[in-house]
């Protein structure tokens, strides 16, 4: 696996703590996506996305700005036809790469992602796949395959909610059997902006009271699979936050990740999708000038448990167990 190594560990540490600046730049890339899953805001808004040029721009002022870590994701980035030419700029500035994909297009583009140094695919069930994301799984498998024939390793990511929560184990094995690692995360329905609606379209996703007791068991088994050394990346930290349902850390994400949607937009984060500004205005100026609103964000949060969040937080505060495993951001 290509993990950050503690020396990518500490200069994290000191771009976010000692200078203040993000480390990590989130880039929704695209704006159009070619699924319709029910439990997604993002493809139900398409609107401008940056022209290539102004993405090679962003990238050279975020070097500058000492981000080390690019990351293309929502809504799918590879319907963006420059996507080759977005990953190799960002390579050649020093960066590391990487991007999430719904996995369609990943067997006719694998071989052009050679830039790219982390791929992660959600695979969020088996038998319940086709119902949450409106095609059969396994043409997203044979998308992995030739991702690892191109010479890639994949993460596979499972958004946990009602529909799958069982079928978890069967995911980690279907992980080792392929040679993939993967994480989880539980579904949230009021994030992206327009929770009310999402949560009425999407209550059969959520876990119901009746079946927490299953659920829990289903999370502890995961922890005992991680320990056991089944490829799961998740820390035990983590895990078991989400076993609870309780996110109880002190979230940093706003100080960590700058969020860039694909009109240009300078954005909190997935749960506050308030604009702070535009990379047009400079990435330095608005990280500066929304310092205040960007921490009154943080601390007025009811909290999520979305996994980069958390993990990136807990990294923040110097947790020893994800420091000793800081291995995908």
């Amino acid at each position: 696996m290509r993990s950050f190594s503690p020396l990518t560990a500490l200069r994290a540490l000191w771009q976010m703590r000692v200078r203040g600046r993000p480390f990590v730049l989130s880039h929704a890339l695209s704006a159009r996506c070619n699924l319709r899953c029910s439990f997604c805001d993002y493809w139900r808004h398409p609107g401008r996305e940056m022209s290539a040029q102004e993405v090679f721009a962003m990238l050279d002022e975020a070097q500058r700005f000492g981000i080390a870590v690019y990351n293309a994701w929502t809504v799918e980035p590879l319907l963006r036809e420059d996507l080759q030419q977005v990953l190799h700029h960002a390579k050649d500035l020093g960066m590391t790469t990487s991007m999430i994909t719904n996995g369609l297009l990943l067997k006719k583009r694998a071989r052009e992602l050679s830039d790219l140094d982390m791929l992660s695919v959600s695979v969020d069930g088996i038998k319940s796949y086709p119902g949450l994301r409106g095609v059969a799984l396994e043409g997203i498998l044979e998308g992995i395959r030739a991702a690892q024939q191109a010479g890639h390793e994949v993460l596979m990511n499972c958004v946990i909610s009602a529909a799958n929560f069982r079928e978890l184990e069967d995911l980690v094995r279907l992980a080792e059997s392929m040679g993939c690692w993967i994480s989880f995360e539980p579904i949230n329905l009021l994030s992206a902006g327009e929770g009310g609606q999402r949560e009425g379209e999407c209550s059969s996703l959520a876990i119901k009271d009746g079946d927490y007791p299953a659920y829990e068991r289903t999370i502890e088994r995961l922890i005992e699979l991680k320990r056991s050394g089944s490829p799961i990346i998740n820390s035990e930290t983590y895990l078991g936050m989400v076993g609870r349902r309780e996110p109880n850390f002190r979230c940093h994400v706003a100080d960590i990740i700058l969020h860039v949607a694909a009109d240009g937009s300078i954005e909190g984060c997935r749960m506050h999708r308030e604009q702070l500004g535009s990379v047009s205005q400079g990435i330095e100026r608005v990280w500066e000038q929304s310092r205040q609103r960007r921490r009154e964000m943080m601390e007025e949060c009811q909290g999520c448990l979305f996994f980069g969040y958390v993990e990136n937080s807990l990294l923040y505060d110097f947790m020893p167990e994800v420091m000793r495993h800081y291995e995908w951001m």
